[in-house]
C-alpha cells in the first residue's frame, strides 16, 4: 500500500483503514503545546506518524512502514530537545508460548528535529511465528497477536505539559496460520517457511445479481434469503439468516467432512419436500442452500448445536452452471482471504446489482 493511499483515508478521520486481509494502515497526529512556568501556551509543533501493515501472498513475514510527516512549528517551541520514541510492541499473543521474532529499525528515538531533517523519516519493523507454534481445528496451526506501535514524545527539562506523553494508534490484530488446506501448505519444500501472515478482520464475499454475472441465480438466492427470510423454504417465521453483520458471521467448515455430508443432505432433502423430487428439471438445476454447507451455519446446524435455531436456512432450485460458478468463487474466496476453519475466523456475504 504506497503512503499516498493511506493518508488519504486517515485524513477522512477513519481509526484504520483495510484495504484487505494483507494491507492496512493507521496513522496518529502528534501535537505539542509548549508552555513555560506559568502555563500560558507560547507555541506548538506536531507531526504525523503513519503505520503501513502489509503481508506478500503466502508469506509469513508481516512488514509495519513506520513514516513521520508534516512537521509543523508555530512560534517558540523546544523541538531541538523534544525526544520523540517509535516503537512496535507485542503486548500478547495466543498461545502463550508463540514467541515472534522481531526485526527492522525499531525503536528509534530521536529528537523532532532530527527526524524533521531527516530525508525520509521511514522506518521498517518486522514480525514472523515459525510454524509449529499455533493451534486450532484441522492442524490450522494459528498464532493470533496483538502488535501495538507506540510513540512517546519527552519534553526538555522546563518545560510544562504531559511528559512523557504516549500515544497508541490503531492496529488490526496479525494472524498466522499453517492449515494444509490453505496456500503455501509446504513452504515450497521448505517446512520453515509453510502457511503465511494476515490481519484478523471479517472478509466479505461478494456476490452480484447483474445480468452478465455468472453466480446470478446463487446471488439472487441469498439476496431473498436475506431481505424476505419468511418467503424462503422451509417455513420459519423466526428466521434471520446469518453472514449479513459482523455480530453473526459465516464460520468456514473444512475439517467436518460429514457435517458437510450432513448440511447437503438437509438441503436436498428440503428441496424435495417444497419443490418436489423433479426439483432439478432434467438436471438444468442444483438445490441451492444457503448458508452454504462448507459452513458450520449450514442447514444441519441443529443436529450439532442444540441452541441453533431450527429450519434457520434457505433452499430453492438454482441454474445449475450458476450454482457452480458461485462454488467455484466461494472456494476462491477462502483460499484468497485464508479463512480457517472455526469459530475464530468469520466472513460476511453481500449482494450487490
Amino acid at each position: 500500500m504506497p503512503l499516498a493511499e493511506c493518508k488519504t483515508h486517515m485524513a477522512r478521520d477513519e481509526a484504520i483503514y483495510i484495504k484487505s486481509r494483507f494491507a492496512v494502515c493507521t496513522g496518529i497526529q502528534v501535537t505539542t503545546i509548549w508552555m513555560r512556568s506559568n502555563g500560558n501556551p507560547i507555541g506548538t509543533s506536531s507531526f504525523a506518524l503513519y503505520i503501513r501493515g502489509t503481508v506478500k501472498e503466502n508469506d509469513r513475514t508481516i512488514r509495519f512502514d513506520y513514516d513521520a510527516t508534516d512537521f509543523k512549528k508555530i512560534n517558540t517551541t523546544a523541538t531541538s530537545g523534544q525526544k520523540i520514541k517509535i516503537e512496535g510492541t507485542v503486548p500478547q499473543d495466543w498461545p502463550a508460548r508463540a514467541n515472534p521474532k522481531l526485526s527492522g529499525d525499531l525503536p528509534v528515538t530521536k529528537t523532532f528535529d532530527q527526524l524533521q531533517q531527516m530525508p525520509s523519516a521511514h522506518f521498517t519493523h518486522t514480525m514472523r511465528y515459525a510454524p509449529g507454534q499455533g493451534s486450532g481445528t484441522g492442524s490450522a496451526d494459528v498464532v493470533f497477536a496483538v502488535y501495538q506501535p507506540v510513540v512517546t514524545s519527552t519534553l526538555p527539562p522546563g518545560w510544562l505539559g504531559d511528559s512523557p506523553a504516549v500515544g497508541k494508534p490503531a492496529m488490526i490484530a496479525p494472524r498466522w496460520d499453517a492449515g494444509k488446506y490453505l496456500g503455501n501448505p509446504t513452504g515450497g519444500g521448505n517446512p520453515a517457511n509453510k502457511g503465511a501472515g494476515s490481519f484478523s478482520y471479517l472478509a466479505t464475499l461478494v456476490y452480484s445479481t447483474k445480468a452478465t454475472a455468472p453466480e446470478r441465480g446463487v446471488a439472487a438466492h441469498i439476496k431473498k434469503a436475506y431481505t424476505t427470510p419468511g418467503a424462503t423454504k422451509p417455513t420459519n417465521a423466526n428466521k434471520k439468516i446469518a453472514g449479513q453483520t459482523p455480530s453473526e458471521p459465516l464460520h468456514r467448515l473444512f475439517s467436518d467432512a460429514q457435517r458437510r455430508k450432513d448440511n447437503r443432505a438437509r438441503a436436498v432433502s428440503n428441496c424435495r419436500r417444497y419443490f418436489g423430487p423433479g426439483y432439478s428439471s432434467n438436471n438444468t438445476k442444483d438445490c441451492d442452500e444457503f448458508p452454504f454447507a462448507t459452513t458450520y451455519e449450514g442447514c444441519a446446524q441443529p443436529e450439532y448445536d442444540v441452541h441453533a435455531e431450527k429450519n434457520n436456512f434457505s433452499v430453492l432450485p438454482v441454474n445449475k452452471r450458476q450454482n457452480g460458478d458461485a462454488g467455484t468463487l466461494l472456494g476462491q474466496f477462502y483460499k484468497k482471504n485464508r479463512i480457517i476453519d472455526g469459530m475464530d475466523d468469520g466472513f460476511l456475504v453481500k449482494i450487490t446489482s
